[in-house]
């Protein structure tokens, strides 16, 4: 890999992890309110709102200068979030800013891979980057959790400069400053970034002519039938793994009478699994092989109802891990696929755009529909039991559609044949 590509990582690395760990102390905050239980799956569908309202510019946008430019922009967007929330700007709303700067970013983020590097390193580097962000998120909700642990912020809150008198005096305080400094990390390692040398398109003024170019893009993805597989695959991916931070959260809390702070370390073994099925995807798994992965999707989704009959530690790390795991090695290869397909039909910019709304839309959606079910007292095991059916059911038909395509694309080649002869 060239150097480059490990700048790309360092600076996707501490943007997530901030992301992550801001997540956390996000939810203390609201806690610390006594703000209503069903609000925390809320700051979620805060975060991702600008995915899917700004879709079609944030597309637009990434392509229409450099995308180490674009980073650094979305970079400083998250830290005048973070400073909301310092400044005692209610969460939700702070977290929502923090959305719009990962809105503008990630499009920059996975374009410039499709420019800098050659097909044949996509899965690769996508399976790098994957578990770099997975392996950011479980740092990122250990971090904090760590910092809102009350012996370890007493001690961090006991650390006094000489002379200079800080301000912070409240656990809050002090883990939102630590998150902003790992936001300008984030930022100064945007800036050496390497230039792609790649023309850009210059940025229409016209919404409605943004509008209707996103229009056609979303349509040419869902119409590709490599694209709509893949992107079905990833949009359910992502929904179901913004859940899944939640439920485990209550589940840890209710089976294994765990509190805030470690609960949050479960979501990181989560996040270990998926970065061992994402290496391993990436070593094992060629492009072209992408689409065989699908099963361990439906899987996946049998092996979470298991997380009813758990009650026991010892039991439940390594069932987490089994469940990222699967969950990691089939989403890096249909990542791969959807960016492939999607770079050529339409250019890295746009595709990432039209797979940021639809995965952003279903992680509303599915977070939407946690929040009413907490909201009406549903029990976390009837949540859990829908959730695993929901996953094995839709990726059940994602892949018979897949056979139909294949024996349609096959009947198709057959007529040709006999055309010729």
């Amino acid at each position: 890999m060239p150097f480059g590509f490990y700048i790309i990582m360092a600076a996707q690395f501490f943007s997530a992890l901030a992301d992550n760990a801001l997540l956390i102390v996000a939810i203390a905050a609201l806690r610390e309110m006594q703000a209503p239980a069903e609000y925390e799956p809320l700051l979620k569908t805060f975060f991702t709102v600008s995915y899917v309202a700004l879709a079609a510019f944030v597309g637009a946008f990434a392509d229409s200068m450099a995308k180490r430019r674009v980073m650094f922009i979305s970079n400083t967007i998250k830290i005048v979030g973070c400073a909301m929330m310092f400044y005692t700007v209610h969460p939700l709303l702070a977290y929502a800013v923090v959305g719009l700067g990962a809105a503008a970013y990630s499009p920059a983020k996975y374009g410039i891979l499709t420019e800098y590097l050659p097909a044949r390193l996509l899965v690769v580097a996508n399976g790098w980057i994957e578990g770099l962000t997975v392996g950011a998120i479980i740092l990122g909700v250990v971090v904090g959790g760590m910092l809102i642990k009350p012996d370890i912020a007493h001690n961090l809150l006991a650390f006094d400069f000489p002379v200079i008198d800080t301000g912070i005096d409240t656990i809050s305080e002090m883990a939102i400053i630590i998150i902003g400094g790992l936001y300008l990390l984030a930022a100064l390692f945007n800036l050496y970034i390497p230039d792609t040398g790649v023309d850009h398109k210059p940025l229409k003024k016209n919404p409605f002519y943004l509008f209707h170019e996103f229009n056609h893009c979303l349509t040419l993805l869902w119409r590709d039938r490599l694209g709509q597989i893949s992107l079905a695959v990833t949009t359910l991916f992502w929904g179901a793994g913004a859940t899944l931070q939640f439920i485990v959260i209550k589940w840890s809390e209710a089976a294994l009478g765990l509190d805030l702070s470690k609960s949050s370390m479960l979501q990181g073994v989560v996040a270990v699994g998926v970065a061992i099925g994402a290496i391993a995807a990436a070593r094992f798994i060629t492009l072209r092989k992408s689409v065989r992965v699908i099963p361990l999707g439906i899987a996946m989704g049998i092996i979470v109802l298991v997380m009813n009959f758990v009650h026991d530690m010892r039991v439940a790390i390594p069932l987490l891990i089994l469940i990222g795991g699967l969950s990691g090695f089939f989403v890096v290869p249909m990542n791969a696929l959807l960016q492939h397909r999607g770079h050529i039909l339409m250019g890295a910019g746009h595709s990432i755009a039209v797979q940021n709304f639809n995965e952003n839309l279903s992680i509303l959606v599915m977070t939407g529909v946690y929040y009413v079910l907490i909201k009406y007292g549903a029990s976390i095991y009837l949540v859990i039991t829908l959730f695993g059916l929901f996953v094995s059911g839709l990726m059940y038909l994602v892949r018979q559609r897949h056979l139909a395509n294949q024996l349609e694309r096959d009947d198709v080649r057959h007529l040709d044949d006999s055309a010729h002869h």
